[in-house]
């Protein structure tokens, strides 16, 4: 029993660690955890709240007097005095929409927030791929590093090498050495940024290839799709619906407000009471508060037509470079494909067809096509990431 037990509370803990080591588990658990979302969820809440406030009626008033008569023969005046005060009934409907319409724009900036919070984070997960994948070149490196400084110290005490040679290959280990050691450093600072963006919880991404994303060969369609799921594109068409309402809002509060009431005066054992109705007179309240809509309704308009200009022209931008950074990466991976240098340059210079230094240059020279080769997949995947964050 205490066996089943055990392998169940394994079986827990594995499947959600497993999961995350992943980019979509990684960004799953991050917009479950991240405290910065957590804030911005509960202020958006409390901004809903505030844009509900104030669309129903004024409090009723409730007023007593009691005067004392002078002389006291003349008897003492009591009043009792209720009253509500109402605007228009279509007002109250027209608060409401507005109060929806603010809401919806509360709703569409969060989506905006989020997404660039994930962004951040699958960015944190490419370039952390990247290092895993020279983690793993780079161990390989220096097997080969350490089999030639292994075979050139006992060549060294054999009398076939130099010191001069030996120092080369040592030298050689060295750089490997220091390589490897910074990159452990930049995965570790890459695995407490999405630490931080995980609200303090550990991730484990160990995945050194990167996903299979191919750039979209239609850009005018794909950004027509793209467009409609932005959230700052669908702010600002809902930002000049709101301020247009606005105008009209502010229109309708300019009308008179009125008010009822109850009175009821006693003095002298004699009962007055009644009703009465009161009106407001617009005169100075309300002064600019339509000029201020409309100028708000001409802002946004102008906000909408270069929120587009400028999203279009930076995807238009980013989908270029994409394809040159994928090109790139295609050529790169084209000439490795069929090459791998490091054995034959090994065997080469175990049979002295070239000398250490002219393999210390040549292996350089292979080491540096294989960086290029994986720099070149990893900034074509980040911008990938940046095209199609609306996807996030």
């Amino acid at each position: 029993m205490k066996k089943i037990i055990l392998i169940m509370v394994l079986a827990v803990i594995t499947i959600p660690l497993s999961a995350q080591n992943s980019i979509e588990g990684i960004l799953s658990s991050i917009e479950q955890n991240n405290t910065t979302l957590k804030a911005m969820g509960d202020q958006a809440q409390a901004d809903k709240l505030e844009n509900r406030t104030g669309i129903f009626l004024a409090n009723p008033e409730v007023e007593f007097n009691r005067l004392w008569g002078n002389p006291g023969t003349i008897g003492n005046r009591n009043d009792i005095n209720v009253s509500q005060s109402f605007d228009i009934p279509t007002i109250t409907g027209m608060k409401s929409r507005q109060a929806n319409l603010r809401n919806s724009l509360i709703d569409l900036q969060y989506k905006s927030d989020r997404i660039n919070i994930l962004l951040e984070a699958k960015q944190y997960c490419l370039e952390l791929i990247y290092y895993n994948r020279m983690k793993q070149e780079l161990a390989l490196r220096m097997e080969h590093a350490q089999t030639i400084a292994e075979g050139y110290e006992n060549r060294l005490q054999s009398g076939d090498a130099n010191l001069l040679e030996y120092n080369k290959v040592q030298l050689n280990l060295s750089t490997v050495q220091g390589e490897l050691s910074r990159i452990e450093v930049e995965r570790a600072a890459l695995l407490a940024e999405l630490k931080r963006l995980n609200g303090g919880v550990d991730v484990t991404l160990d995945a050194a290839q990167f996903p299979g994303i191919y750039l979209p060969t239609d850009f005018e369609g794909w950004f027509t799709e793209a467009a409609e799921r932005n959230p700052v594109l669908e702010y600002v068409r809902r930002e000049i619906e709101a301020n247009r309402h606005q105008v009209s809002l502010a229109k309708a509060t300019g009308l008179p407000t009125f008010s009822a009431g109850f009175m009821r005066e006693k003095t002298l054992g004699q009962n007055y009471q009644g009703v009465s109705l009161g009106v407001s007179i617009p005169l100075w309240e309300n002064k600019n508060r339509v000029k201020q809509a409309r100028a708000a309704v001409v802002a946004s308009e102008t906000r909408e037509r270069d929120t587009q200009v400028q999203y279009y022209e930076q995807l238009r931008n980013l989908y270029g470079r994409a394809a040159g950074l994928g090109a790139s990466a295609a050529e790169y991976r084209r000439a490795m494909s069929n090459l791998n240098s490091t054995d034959l340059l090994k065997k080469a210079l175990d049979a002295g067809e070239i000398s250490l230094l002219e393999y210390i240059v040549e292996i350089g020279l292979y080491y540096d096509t294989v960086n290029k080769t994986v720099e070149a997949e990893r900034d074509y995947q980040l911008a990938l990431a940046q095209l199609s964050a609306v996807e996030l």
